[in-house]
């Protein structure tokens, strides 16, 4: 990897022991050296209410603050009902927000989905890749990481108890490093 990159990681679900948080601890610890993976809470955001634009909710300043000045996004999200939850999509609007001014224009993206399913968040992982292409943020597209079986695939800690799992998110991070160098203006 050519250069140090900040990267924000959303994760979509609130509970303290998802799995999905489990799985962001993961790929933060299998991440070549150089990305440098940071969460982005998004729990506290007020639903987005263009009306509040005229005086933000300090949440939602802090929270495009620390998103800003970052390099690219990492989203791992849970699937709800075949599609993301209302809190990663509510942090993806007010990101947006104010018209203009959106902090996601530009940064390259990996999504990566996970379910205690089979198919892995399959329509959560595609919902959220449609915002992001609007977003104007180049999203990985291969490998594709749809983690199915999550509670057998990671430990509370984020540890991967799959050797074969462990190499394809190993793998993952380093495509997404690969392509956070392809994506990104040279500095």
């Amino acid at each position: 990897m050519a250069s140090s990159r900040n990267v924000a990681v959303l994760v979509g679900s609130l509970r303290k022991g998802s799995f999905t948080r489990r799985a962001a601890k993961a790929l933060e610890a299998l991440a070549p050296e150089g990305l440098r993976l940071t969460e982005v809470a998004i729990g506290a955001l007020a639903l987005y209410d263009e009306d509040l634009e005229s005086s933000p909710p300090p949440a939602w300043m802090a929270f495009r603050d620390q998103v800003r000045p970052m390099d690219a996004v990492l989203f791992a999200t849970p699937e709800y009902n075949r599609s993301v939850p209302g809190p990663l999509k509510n942090a993806v609007d007010v990101g947006s927000r104010p018209y203009g001014k959106s902090v996601w224009s530009g940064k390259p993206a990996a999504v990566v989905s996970v379910s205690p399913g089979a198919i892995g968040g399959f329509g959560a992982n595609h919902h959220l890749r449609q915002s992001l292409v609007f977003l104007d943020m180049p999203v990985l597209q291969q490998p594709e990481a749809y983690i199915g079986q999550a509670a057998q695939l990671f430990t509370e800690d984020g540890q991967v108890t799959s050797d074969g799992s462990r190499e394809f998110l190993r793998k993952l991070m380093a495509a997404f490093a690969a392509w956070i160098e392809k994506t990104t203006a040279p500095r």
